[in-house]
């Protein structure tokens, strides 16, 4: 087993700044606690507005000299990152089974989504190119040139503490710019071990920082002068806060909020394998994750063969700890747990159909555990809570259809536009739902839309704020400006 001591001074997870490792001296700060074991792991100080001021201004003097470092010798540290992210891999997820509570195999996915940002990262000599045109008018040539800002936050949740950092770190120092991390103060020890690697990996020092904390470490962040871009992933309420102060204080921002995504189940479907991905996509993290399809809308006449289904998949799943043979783990605290009941309570009282109730699951042996089980109503509308609002818990609301039109005008009815999936066997149906659905990431037989690594994560309306998405070709955009140079030599 890892040991979390290693990754702490004195029981207190640690800053890094300039390539030191470092302690707030803050004694306000957040116990670290296993969610299957309720095991006390470490104490996190939120850092301060002068521990955070050092952070950034040690990020900004390193800039300076890593912008003209060449863009072949800014990627090698990133392939030998990338290769040491391959060798502790399960070292890596078993840190974080243990702070967040998700499966052994779900944190080895996780991984594996963040490794492919790093390989794609490690192509910035060819993504960063931006054009040129001899001859664009008489005797002039003119090249766009990408050129790197200065110093880019990000501000990372709990929900995905190995993957979400590398959404957005990679592409931000292979372009030529200084970052600094906030991880989340729920399970920042990922974030510890992933710095280590950073720093073997050989980044000078000060292009990349960590700073731990909560929302005042995380104002003081994305308020600084010096501080180019804001990056962050979370709740709307917070995304849309971080979006409308950072862009306030002049800072490029791209915040992705929360979702309340939709899966849309035609009569056409593979009902066994719809009924498989559904319950995926909705329990996998035990539901907390932006990507969970929990509104199901299932054409009537398989609604009632559909949800048989479901609920029988539901009951053949294991919870338990994530480090034993387990199809689920825990919710990441006992607050969150009880956030989650509320919630079922409310389908109750509202009058949703409960088809299976997770709450009354005991894990034996690990009796003070965040646990819940798979949770299925049935004959939900649309004007329900359970409907509407982003639980993040294994919960799945299901609810008939009459026509095609109808699921897709209540899918667009959401305030949210994150992701859905539809499952069917006619191709106008998923023509139409590629041309009508209003949502970032689609998916046709497919329970997550989940985009690689080499196209951008969408989002739209209330799930997402700003222009410019993480991954990708947006990334590299979002990073780096453009300069355009015309040149003209009347002798030549």
């Amino acid at each position: 087993m890892v040991s979390i001591d290693a990754l702490t001074a004195g029981n207190s997870v640690r800053n890094y700044v300039g390539g030191e490792w470092t302690v707030s001296a803050r004694e306000e700060g957040q116990t670290v606690t296993n969610p299957a074991t309720d095991e006390e792991l470490a104490f996190v100080p939120f850092s301060d507005e002068g521990e955070v001021d050092r952070a950034v201004r040690t990020a900004r003097a390193a800039f300076e000299e890593w912008r003209s470092t060449p863009v072949e010798e800014r990627i090698q540290p990133l392939f030998r990152f990338k290769q040491l992210l391959e060798d502790h891999q399960d070292e890596l997820a078993e840190i974080m089974v243990r702070e967040h509570g998700k499966t052994r195999a779900e944190a080895a996915g996780e991984l594996r989504r963040g490794i492919e940002n790093v390989e794609v990262a490690c192509g910035i000599p060819s993504m960063m190119q931006a054009g040129s045109l001899p001859n664009a008018a008489p005797g002039i040539d003119e090249t766009a040139v990408r050129q790197p800002l200065g110093v880019f936050v990000a501000v990372t949740p709990f929900n995905f503490p190995g993957m979400i950092p590398l959404w957005f770190l990679p592409y931000a120092v292979a372009t030529g710019n200084a970052f600094v991390l906030k991880p989340s103060e729920r399970d920042p020890m990922t974030s510890q071990r992933l710095f280590e690697l950073l720093d073997e990996a050989g980044f000078p020092d000060g292009v990349l920082n960590l700073v731990n904390g909560s929302v005042d470490t995380v104002n003081a962040l994305i308020t600084h002068d010096d501080v180019t871009g804001v990056s962050f992933v979370g709740s709307t309420p917070v995304a849309e806060h971080v979006y409308e102060t950072a862009a306030t204080a002049g800072k490029r921002v791209q915040a992705q909020g929360g979702a309340k995504n939709h899966v849309v189940v035609s009569d056409s479907a593979d009902l066994e394998f719809a009924a498989e991905k559904t319950l995926s996509s909705s329990c996998a993290c035990a539901g907390e994750r932006c990507l969970a399809n929990d509104v199901v809308l299932v054409h009537d006449d398989v609604y009632e063969s559909f949800a048989d289904r479901l609920v029988e998949k539901a009951d053949a799943m294991a919870v338990g700890y994530g480090l034993d043979d387990v199809d689920m783990g825990a919710l990441i605290t006992d607050d969150h747990e009880q956030h989650v009941r509320n919630y079922i309570q409310t389908g109750i009282e509202e009058g949703a159909t409960l088809l299976r109730d997770g709450r009354d699951l005991t894990v034996e042996g690990y009796e003070d555990g965040n646990f819940l089980g798979p949770t299925v109503f049935g004959d939900v509308t649309d004007d329900m809570v359970i409907s509407q609002e982003e639980i993040f818990g294994p919960v799945v609301a299901l609810a008939p259809y009459e026509s095609f039109d109808d699921a897709i005008d209540r899918l667009n009815a959401s305030e949210y536009g994150n992701a859905a999936s539809l499952f069917t066997e006619r191709g106008a149906e998923a023509r139409r739902f590629r041309h009508d659905a209003e949502a970032g990431n689609l998916a046709v037989n497919a329970g997550t839309a989940a985009p690689m690594a080499f196209f951008h994560f969408g989002g739209r309306k209330d799930s997402f704020f700003g222009d410019l998405h993480a991954q990708g070709e947006d990334a590299i955009r979002f990073y780096t400006d453009k300069t355009v140079y015309i040149e003209r030599w009347p002798d030549a």
